[in-house]
């Protein structure tokens, strides 16, 4: 362990290497903490750590044996783990219904879904050494059943099927793991349309996408589990 950093709370965050998630761990940085920088691509996942003064982590989320090896590195390099920010994902194609295929749908749960298992499996025991530890989940509100029913909102007419219901699996992942892991702040957050390559540069700042995420990730102990939350507030699962 690295005796040096060993007071700092520890953060990883997934899919860092641009937008919501760069942005996420920047802000994370500036608060204190010592940031892994989860990407897939090491230039890259190196650039941007550079550049705001994190560490970067080799992982990929759709690979079993890279998330095992990047949680030995934060085992052996920090011992414990305070937030683990899942915010890695895809899209997926956006096409006419009858389009969509079995392999699409496949490529988008074991990244936005399946992903997200596997990093709270593999990090839960470094989770479980902090004494306040916190998981926030990247979702969105075109996985809410709610907002999909309210014809005032966006998220009613727009959005791929797949990456919907891909983001409602995540919503009810947290859910679930909040409920049966009581010892730790599982909530969902939502950073709304935000202007990142996924949205083809529309809505607002990443620094705005990234509130929701860092007040649950920045949440005192005692604090709400099992939410689901954008900048401006709860919202509807």
């Amino acid at each position: 362990m690295n005796t040096s950093t060993a007071s700092a709370p520890v953060a990883l965050v997934t899919g860092a290497n641009k937008g919501i998630g760069l942005e996420t761990a920047r802000r994370l940085v500036e608060a204190g903490y010592r940031v892994y920088v989860g990407a897939r691509n090491p230039d890259l996942g190196k650039t941007a750590a550079d550049r705001i003064g994190a560490q970067f982590l080799e992982v990929d989320v759709t690979s079993q044996e890279s998330v095992d090896r990047a949680a030995e590195f934060v085992e052996q390099s920090d011992g414990r783990l305070d937030v683990l920010v899942n915010n890695a994902g895809v899209s997926g194609p956006i096409a006419e219904a009858r389009d969509y295929t079995a392999e699409d749908a496949t490529t988008v749960l074991l990244t936005n879904v399946v992903g997200y298992v596997r990093m709270i499996h593999a990090f839960l025991p470094l989770l479980e050494r902090s004494g306040n530890p916190r998981i926030v989940n990247v979702s969105s509100g075109l996985g809410s059943f709610g907002l999909f029913h309210d014809d005032s909102r966006i998220e009613s007419r727009f959005g791929s099927p797949l990456y919907a219901a891909s983001k409602a699996g995540i919503n009810m992942l947290t859910a679930r793991y909040a409920r049966l892991l009581p010892h730790i702040q599982i909530n969902t957050a939502d950073p709304g349309l935000t202007a990142t390559d996924l949205s083809s540069g529309q809505g607002h700042s990443v620094h705005d996408g990234t509130d929701a995420i860092i007040a649950y990730a920045l949440a005192a102990p005692g604090g709400v589990s099992g939410t689901f939350r954008d900048r401006d507030g709860d919202l509807p699962w």
